[in-house]
């Protein structure tokens, strides 16, 4: 499958569906296990080789997920490619030549990812970045130039990334263009650069024509603050005549445009007024766009192309659901197709285009067939100034009996927060809200103004926001479920990630008594502190930061940022706090949970941490996922009165260390190892 580069920045990104299950009284529903929910898939990520001959998927081996690989006419002569015994493996792709399998993986949660490779036919995986402290990202791949692909490096400086040609049969590195200052390029199914961008002290990007090893001096393409997150090129036809921009300038919403290169001449492929473009899917073989996605309740297919459309209709009514197409052959004759029901555990698929066959893979988590999930309801939530916040709402199993949207009487209920800010929530299976309704309560999760894909007028509503009006979205969402009777002032939680750590830092700080209770995972306290250390290679999009967020050069800016720095705000916290952070996390450093734990401790002020030394932005091992959210639905029980698992043996199972609080929830003190 040709992808497109969408556009896309998130800072502080983590993240989080369907017809109603059946109903029974929310006491008596079947407790669904953490490690049902967290713990290792059985198989994910199914990818064919583009040749057709190999399907490879991500499973456990000795508890660690690792490659798989099988003959795509036998998937069951299965077997392990690699062998990773401690950091999971959580992505990977096929060489464009069919020749190995790649992937990433960094150390303990720093994120400097190095690239891999391993035959299909076995052997040890080689490594093919050999540096340290060094973060890889792909530059270019070509369905006609496939015994190469082109990698920025940045081991020389590491704000920038070197553009690198890899042969694939060698492993031989060969420069291709320094980078001085440039955030990224842009090459064609040639692999010829044909495009650099830089950012502009405006929070912009100006684009760069590149010929050969020359860029111009002179910028192609200006694009404003406005538009720098809804707009760029997202890829050429095969044959460099046509280049396709995800383009908001001159309208909201980002549509989807055709550029011929040599008149310079836009065309409007797709747009739709409520939401950006989002996925495409494009011919391997001409890089043509032949269908598009909007996702603004749920995603929506529309496909451009007839084939490509009979056989999207066709998979539908098989599926009685939304087709998910994660992979293509070469040829296009076979797709890798999902199906997420919501109320079950997603179930992959082999299809045979010419054949119109779909033979079954793997359900990624069979554990939870037969358990008590739960729809998840999209809503549309007005913000008190009229913005609307495009919502998803989940109710406990018993709570919903006509499947309305609306329990028989108020639950408890916990906001769940996602990161970014620039990023934002979707409809389908959430282990989180899944999770958290099995437990006794409702789930609401908003895309506050700053989140994207709803255009660049609600990221731009976000500006200079973090504490202000995003804050108050979250809080008139809460408004919004006490009306509607999902819940009672007196028993909201906040929790989330990232971003979602700082609103519920923000929420027990700059409105103490709004929330019963809080759960920060590695979320920032001090956003002067945060932007002083973001790695390296972010320095490309530090004016986008200062611009959106508040600018630490100037005395404005600071100002700006400490006011919405709940560290300063610590001593109005009256409800309970739970902390959770990686140590070795690049983009919200350890720092930014010890100040404010420190802060809460000089005032006698209780709060749990948990500290977890081999993880980084999130915690990646299922162990320690597992171990916090034992934690935490622990601490959200005693808060909000839901039910829990015990914590049992599973901070023993993990690398958790708990520095402050211990006694605060229940079971944690007594459940910790003699370290």
């Amino acid at each position: 499958m040709r992808t497109l580069h969408l556009i896309g920045l998130g800072l502080l990104a983590f993240g989080t569906g369907g017809a109603a299950a059946p109903q029974a009284d929310p006491g008596t529903v079947r407790l669904i296990e953490r490690k049902d929910l967290f713990g290792n898939p059985t198989k994910t990520q199914a990818r064919l080789s583009p040749d057709g001959k190999w399907l490879s998927w991500i499973a456990p081996r000795d508890g660690v997920l690792n490659i798989w690989v099988a003959p795509a006419s036998d998937p069951g002569q299965a077997r392990p490619l690699t062998a990773e015994k401690t950091r999971p493996i959580r992505s990977h792709f096929w060489a464009p030549d069919s020749s190995q399998i790649m992937f990433i993986n960094d150390k303990g949660g720093d994120e400097n990812f190095l690239l891999y490779g391993v035959a299909p036919a076995g052997g040890e995986p080689k490594l093919l970045t050999p540096f340290e402290k060094t973060r890889v990202q792909m530059v270019g791949t070509s369905n006609h130039v496939t015994g190469r692909i082109l990698l920025g490096i940045n081991n020389r400086d590491a704000r920038w990334h070197d553009v690198y040609s890899l042969d694939l049969k060698t492993g031989k590195l060969t420069l291709v263009m320094r980078n001085d200052g440039y955030a990224g390029f842009l090459a064609d199914d040639q692999l010829n650069l044909r495009m650099a961008s830089k950012q502009r002290d405006d929070g912009g990007s100006d684009y760069f024509r590149v010929t050969g090893d020359k860029i111009e001096a002179t910028p192609l393409v200006t694009i404003g603050l406005d538009d720098s997150l809804t707009t760029g090129p997202a890829g050429f036809t095969a044959d460099g005549k046509t280049l396709y921009w995800i383009d908001s300038r001159g309208r909201d919403t980002a549509a989807l445009l055709a550029q011929d290169v040599a008149t310079g001449k836009m065309t409007t492929v797709a747009e739709s007024p409520k939401a950006d473009i989002g996925g495409v899917m494009a011919d391997a073989e001409t890089g043509r766009v032949q269908a598009y996605s909007i996702d603004y309740l749920k995603e929506e297919w529309t496909a451009i192309d007839p084939g490509i459309g009979a056989d999207l209709d066709w998979l539908r009514k098989q599926l009685k659901g939304e087709p998910i197409v994660g992979s293509r052959t070469r040829a296009d004759d076979r797709w890798i197709v999902a199906v997420d029901p919501v109320v079950a555990p997603s179930t992959t698929y082999l299809f045979d285009r010419k054949a119109k066959k779909l033979s079954k893979l793997y359900v990624s988590r069979p554990q939870l067939e037969g358990a008590p999930l739960v729809a998840m309801y999209p809503e549309e939530i007005k913000a008190r100034d009229g913005l609307t916040l495009v919502s998803y709402l989940t109710l406990p199993a018993g709570t919903d009996p006509d499947g309305d949207g609306k329990p028989d009487k108020p639950v408890p209920m916990v906001l769940f927060v996602h990161g970014g800010p620039w990023a934002r929530d979707e409809y389908g299976y959430s282990s989180y809200h899944q999770w958290l309704a099995n437990r006794g309560y409702a789930v609401l999760s908003v895309n506050y103004r700053g989140s994207t894909g709803f255009g660049k007028n609600f990221i731009t509503a976000g500006n200079l926001q973090w504490g202000r009006k995003m804050h108050d979205d979250l809080l008139d969402a809460v408004g919004w479920a006490v009306a509607r009777g999902v819940t009672t002032p007196d028993k909201v939680a906040i929790m989330g990630g990232s971003y979602g750590g700082y609103a519920t830092l923000a929420g027990v700080t700059f409105t103490p008594t709004a929330f019963a209770c809080g759960v920060d995972i590695v979320g920032p306290s001090n956003l002067q502190t945060l932007l002083k250390t973001i790695p390296p290679y972010w320095e490309a999009g530090k004016q986008q930061f200062y611009k959106r967020m508040g600018d630490p050069t100037t005395e404005e800016g600071r100002k700006l940022l400490d006011a919405a720095s709940p560290l300063y705000k610590a001593d109005a916290i009256v409800r309970p706090l739970l902390i959770g952070q990686g140590a070795n996390d690049p983009r919200v450093n350890k720092a930014e949970s010890d100040q404010i734990v420190a802060a809460m401790r000089a005032k006698n002020i209780p709060v749990t941490y948990v500290l977890f030394p081999d993880e980084g932005h999130g915690f990646a091992r299922p162990q320690n996922n597992i171990a916090f959210n034992a934690v935490a639905e622990n601490f959200l029980g005693k808060c909000l009165g839901g039910r829990a698992e015990p914590i049992g043996d599973s901070i023993r199972a993990s690398t958790a260390q708990v520095p402050e609080g211990a006694g605060f929830v229940n079971g944690l003190a007594a459940s910790l190892p003699a370290r």
